[in-house]
């Protein structure tokens, strides 16, 4: 990988500051980062380094792969907009055998996400950080060892896979002699792994927080994910009274379960005014360093 970083091209005016992104953990809640990446697309302006957790760490991939928000989206809507082909992609997935099926026990309700992301990212995700066109940090849990695992080169798609393995829900990965889970278990938004890289760091958070959208008690799943993500809003929180990036934003995605996947039609709609809210920071965080350099651009 080059170790030279291209400027961004921001088509705001002449002064052309370098930019990195942070993408935030949240399952289904995640697809929202299509909009930062097609609203960055339509500002021009490509960033010097991104970092992600979960479904931020597969978004970030894409983008650090070269691919553009519209490709992302495409492509997306195309599998997730499909019940069938979600169906066809998850039996792809399947164990090979009844001994990989049972290996550690019977965990029917543990899904190999590595299989899975083997069936569902797009041909354009190398198998390599070092393939990629943009740096790209990846973040994983290590669960014996009780710390932050942070990936930035090597193989890709295991790193993707420990960043997204929520769970209860996916199988936990091995890699480099650890049994990795959920990077936003540690990290929910890690925008503190890219702090210093760019002139502007921004950082998208879509953990969401649980929301009364009905009478009916919350069952044990649901209050489960809901206890994740008050315990992850809590370490933003903290986070953010330590370093605040440039810009930080949440798109309303609280409505919506980590896995509606299915639901990325009504993820897309409701989330849509993010890409005009990213595209105003990013022009006030802009302006703001212009004037203090005293450069009016």
């Amino acid at each position: 990988m080059s170790n030279t970083r291209p400027r961004a091209a921001v088509k705001l005016g002449s002064s052309e500051p370098s930019f990195s992104i942070a993408f935030g953990g949240g399952g289904a809640r995640g697809l929202a980062h299509i909009h930062v990446i097609e609203a960055l697309d339509e500002l021009g302006v490509r960033p010097i380094s991104i970092a992600g957790s979960s479904i931020g760490a597969i978004m970030g991939a894409g983008m650090a792969a070269g691919m553009r928000g519209a490709e992302i989206h495409e492509y997306s809507r195309s599998i997730l907009g499909r019940r069938a082909e979600v169906a066809a992609r998850m039996w792809r997935a399947r164990p090979g055998s009844l001994g990989e099926m049972v290996t550690g026990g019977l965990r029917v309700s543990q899904f190999n996400i590595e299989r899975i992301l083997k069936a569902f990212l797009p041909d354009a995700i190398p198998l390599t950080f070092g393939e990629l066109k943009i740096p790209l940090k990846v973040t994983g849990t290590d669960f014996f060892g009780h710390r932050l695992a942070i990936f930035d080169k090597g193989d890709l798609h295991s790193a993707l896979a420990a960043s997204a393995a929520i769970p209860a829900v996916f199988r936990p990965v091995r890699r480099d002699g650890m049994l990795l889970i959920d990077g936003g278990i540690y990290n929910p938004v890690p925008f503190d792994l890219i702090d210093g890289d760019a002139d502007i760091t921004i950082a998208i958070d879509v953990v969401g927080a649980p929301s009364e959208s009905g009478r009916r008690r919350p069952n044990s799943m649901e209050l489960m994910f809901g206890a994740t993500q008050l315990m992850m809003q809590s370490i933003i929180a903290m986070k953010l009274k330590s370093k605040r990036p440039e810009i930080f934003l949440r798109p309303p995605v609280s409505r919506f379960r980590a896995l509606d996947f299915l639901k990325i039609d009504a993820v897309m709609a409701e989330t849509a005014s993010i890409k005009d809210e990213l595209k105003r920071a990013v022009e006030a965080a802009v302006e703001t360093r212009r004037r203090r350099s005293g450069n009016p651009g």
